[in-house]
């Protein structure tokens, strides 16, 4: 998971805490708690010990960019070595939507919404 908190912090923004200095030396690559501010949310997560490690199923963090080139870039991102369930594309209520698995196991559903227009009945 350290691998994980690492590589969002250097493509997604924020910063992974606490100070290695403050953490037991058996756990210093290990992120024991990381808060980061992606995209305007707030992602909070630790690491666990491997032998307690699994992966998130049935869950997507839901990602919202601001533009097109944004959802791409991210999306590229996220999918070196990870899994693609819905490719990124247009629909009815996003400019860009994708769903995928990244290579650290995490789900995300990203998102560059239509803004909101007048509702059908």
């Amino acid at each position: 998971m350290c691998t994980a908190f690492r590589f969002y912090e250097a493509h997604l923004g924020g910063s992974a805490l606490p100070d290695p200095s403050q953490v037991p030396p058996e756990r210093r690559k290990d992120v024991l708690h990381a808060r980061m501010n992606i995209g305007g949310t707030e992602l909070v997560g630790s690491d666990v010990p491997p032998e307690h490690f699994e992966s998130m199923r049935s869950a997507y963090l839901y990602f919202s960019v601001g533009s097109i080139s944004e959802a791409e870039r991210i999306y590229a991102l996220l999918t070196d070595g990870g899994k693609i369930f819905m490719p990124l594309a247009e629909t009815f209520i996003a400019f860009r939507f994708a769903m995928l698995r990244d290579r650290f196991g995490t789900f995300w559903a990203l998102i560059y919404e239509r803004p909101p227009g007048p509702r059908q009945l």
